[in-house]
């Protein structure tokens, strides 16, 4: 007698989750017969129309989605105009920056300006001078070097770094930071704040070999120097220029602009 209980409660218990299971769907077509939800397991599972609801929300989602600005913009051209100003610290940068544009076929064009900071390039508009006449594909800036001990320094120089960006506009760029020989009141952290992201190459802190005057770096360090930002752009300038590796340590670039201390008498042409 047991044991007809026990198979009597089987049966029931299987058809009661069978019966279960048929009302978790729409419609069942068993042969000929087309079987309609109970609605049994939506009043025990309440949750599970609002489970099904966001799954078929989720499918119905379109497959392609807006795609975020791209971090880096690879510049390239076979032949460049390169455009590389600013004080003098671009003595010993052009020669190996030419070396990379003479093995890749670009043109450099150096513009120094002894003694200059961002106020007097920011006052004098001499690099958007230089823009209308070189018309370049890309400019490294470097400057700096003459305001490493400038009082109030965000104070006095952020208008002018301002002005030096938006003078570049949309052409893209990188400003290289001073090789600093101590430490400064501030320029880096003003240049810096005022570029946009991947703009900027912070020199202070690396390792150089100093001429005489224990400010400038020798040839040979300024070359490294120049190495090396070029070995940092691929994993975070903002704009890439994909170089050939050059067979010489140096060469001379398309041409070379120069403008002495608080002089500014022969324009570009």
């Amino acid at each position: 007698m047991k044991r007809d209980y026990i198979a009597l409660w089987s049966i029931l218990a299987v058809s009661l989750l069978v019966f279960f299971l048929l009302s978790t769907c729409d419609t069942i077509h068993i042969g000929g017969l087309e079987l309609k939800s109970s609605g049994m397991a939506d009043a025990l599972l309440p949750g599970r129309e609002a489970i099904a609801e966001a799954d078929t929300a989720k499918s119905q989602a379109p497959a392609d989605t807006v795609a975020e600005e791209p971090r880096q913009t690879v510049v390239g051209k076979d032949s460049m105009n390169i455009l590389l100003i600013g004080d003098s610290m671009l003595e010993g940068l052009s020669p190996r920056l030419a070396a990379y544009c003479d093995a890749t076929g670009h043109n450099l064009y150096t513009v120094i300006w002894y003694s200059s900071t961002s106020e007097t390039y920011g006052k004098t508009h001499l690099l958007a001078d230089y823009i209308d006449v070189i018309k370049p594909d890309f400019i490294y800036l470097s400057l700096g070097g003459n305001e490493l001990f400038v009082s109030d320094v965000a104070k006095n120089r952020t208008k002018h770094v301002r002005e030096i960006v938006d003078e570049i506009g949309e052409i893209p760029y990188l400003w290289i930071g001073p090789p600093n020989w101590k430490d400064d009141t501030g320029i880096n952290d003003v240049i810096r704040d005022n570029v946009a992201d991947g703009c900027f190459f912070r020199s202070a802190g690396m390792h150089f070999d100093r001429k005489k005057d224990g400010a400038h770096p020798t040839m040979q360090s300024a070359a490294v120097w120049m190495d090396s930002i070029l070995r940092w752009a691929p994993a975070n300038a903002r704009y890439l220029i994909k170089y050939n590796q050059p067979e010489k340590a140096k060469a001379r670039g398309k041409r070379l602009y120069l403008h002495q201390p608080g002089e500014l008498t022969e324009r570009p042409k």
